[in-house]
């Protein structure tokens, strides 16, 4: 029997039973959580009560996706050294979160993005401009999760049929509904702090055992995957095996490259957990282990995806259920069996449970606050529970609705949508927030230019893109109407929404260098930021 056999006809009880007993434990941490989630702090920034190093380990929850677990390992393995590329991409991008964003975010906001945008502009078009831009990426991002549970089942449950995938996607949402609806921010912290310590944990003793079979020497774990990658092998450690084949899969390795490392800073549920500490100075401890921490499982995926080259090859990985995405499931099959893939398997599926709940929460809290509270209400919401029970309603159709689009998308190029969330976050979300941040005359109509014309162009290039249609693995096959030659627009779509963002300024009267005074004083010394965050 093979590796690929071997998932097929894996113990699936053994791998339900893992994930349930951790489902249980969680659910168990969840409710204790929601005891003393009472108000709006609560609900929305778990009342600002966890530690930097808490709060980082979370982040890297948050941050560290099934994508990044199976994607990452099985581009390793297959493309080699293009495949790594995608981890420095993903761990530059912390830098930029570090010193530009996250103490001035945390300083400046209360709970989300839009409240440092209406800091210093007219509140209600700037906050539905930025919930608009919130739930998109979130959306997009949550479909991506949905389907990619969809497909993990199919590979490590055996259940092939689109009925039973279905089901399972029902089941990882309406777990996530009840995380999210009953612990609010404090209780789905504490779910991405185990989730974060068993991926890591998990990682790291594959890595160790990969290290051992090859006597702990890293020029061996490299020099038996491109032994077994045979003619396509002595590829694997040389540049441009996936995007040198032309000047133009190079520009889109270029695009894609600034999407990911311009897009951490502005995915919405990375900003908002920096409201989840007492103070800058711990928003930014967070960030700083929350770098080292995504630094150290990425030098695990090295490891992990060329000891899947060497061990299980690259021939049967792309032959396996799920394809790439098979390879760390197939070395932990090859390395400890059916006991350590089911671990494996439980891990892969904690890790999308945890990730969709950070996402809904996020998305949620966006509707409440913003447009229910600020935007509806005009702010004159007296009763904070009234905003909380619309998050957790707010919540429950999110999760509905990320149920019904998983399914829907489930079998789809779930990278086409990983890359859309990370291209709508750096084109949309980041100029806004940067300008708002660093540019005194920055002023309501730039926002609303930037967010609303960075969205626009990414998404219509996108949906003509060969990502949806004309590529190699489009969305729709069968159909071509594509005519923008890039997969990733972000490098044309980040700029542009620069540029409107400051072309919407000058265009416009609108100017307050007061205010914009305040907050910078705010932003870089915290000055009156706990009054701003506790009422």
């Amino acid at each position: 029997m093979n590796l690929a056999q071997g998932i097929e006809g894996s113990n699936a009880a053994l791998n339900i039973g893992i994930f349930t007993l951790f489902v249980a434990i969680t659910l168990v941490i969840v409710f204790r959580a929601s005891r003393t989630s009472k108000t709006a702090v609560d609900y929305y920034a778990a009342g600002h009560a966890f530690t930097g190093p808490q709060n980082g380990i979370a982040i890297s929850g948050d941050y560290l996706s099934a994508a990044s677990f199976l994607g990452i390992a099985g581009a390793i393995a297959v493309a080699g050294y293009d495949g790594f590329l995608y981890s420095i991409g993903f761990l530059v991008a912390w830098l930029i979160a570090l010193l530009l964003v996250a103490e001035l975010l945390r300083n400046t906001g209360k709970y989300t993005m839009g409240d440092v945008l209406a800091f210093r502009m007219r509140q209600r078009p700037v906050r539905a401009a930025s919930a608009v831009s919130t739930l998109a990426v979130s959306f997009f991002y949550l479909l991506a999760q949905m389907a990619g549970a969809g497909g993990l089942v199919a590979l490590l449950l055996g259940i092939d049929n689109a009925g039973g995938q279905a089901a399972v996607i029902g089941v990882v949402g309406a777990i996530m509904i009840i995380y999210v609806i009953i612990g609010g921010m404090r209780g789905t912290t504490w779910v991405q702090i185990i989730k974060a310590t068993l991926l890591i944990i998990g990682a790291g003793v594959m890595t160790v055992w990969v290290l051992g079979k090859f006597g702990f020497n890293l020029s061996s774990v490299l020099g038996g995957a491109v032994e077994r990658g045979g003619e396509a092998g002595s590829k694997l450690l040389d540049p441009g095996g996936r995007y040198g084949a032309d000047g133009t899969s190079k520009i889109d390795f270029v695009s894609l490259s600034l999407a990911l490392v311009l897009g951490t800073a502005g995915l919405p549920h990375v900003l908002m957990r920096f409201y989840t500490v007492p103070s800058a100075r711990e928003a930014r401890r967070s960030v700083v282990w929350a770098i080292w921490l995504i630094g150290l499982f990425y030098l695990f995926s090295l490891v992990l995806g060329y000891g899947a080259g060497a061990l299980v090859g690259p021939d049967v990985i792309a032959g396996a259920p799920g394809g790439e995405n098979s390879a760390a499931p197939l070395l932990a099959f090859a390395l400890g069996g059916t006991v350590l893939l089911g671990l494996i398997s439980a891990v892969a599926f904690a890790t999308i449970l945890a990730v969709v709940a950070g996402l809904t929460i996020t998305a949620s809290a966006s509707f409440a606050h913003d447009v229910y509270a600020n935007v509806i209400k005009k702010g004159t919401v007296d009763d904070k529970a009234q905003e909380v029970r619309v998050a957790r309603i707010t919540a429950l159709v999110i999760g509905a609705l990320a149920i019904v689009g998983g399914i829907a998308a489930n079998g789809q190029n779930i990278a086409f949508l990983v890359a859309l969330a990370f291209a709508v976050a750096a084109s949309a979300n980041l100029p806004t927030i940067l300008y708002s941040l660093f540019w005194k005359r920055f002023n309501t109509s730039g926002a609303l230019w930037s967010i609303y014309g960075g969205l626009a162009v990414c998404v219509v290039l996108i949906v003509f893109s060969p990502a949806v249609s004309g590529g190699a693995k489009p969305m729709f096959s069968g159909v071509d109407f594509h005519w923008f030659p890039l997969s990733n627009p972000g490098i044309v779509s980040i700029p542009v929404s620069f540029l409107l963002g400051y072309l919407g300024t000058i265009f416009s009267k609108e100017r307050n260098d007061a205010k914009y005074a305040e907050m910078e004083v705010r932003s870089l010394t915290g000055a009156h930021a706990e009054k701003a965050v506790t009422h």
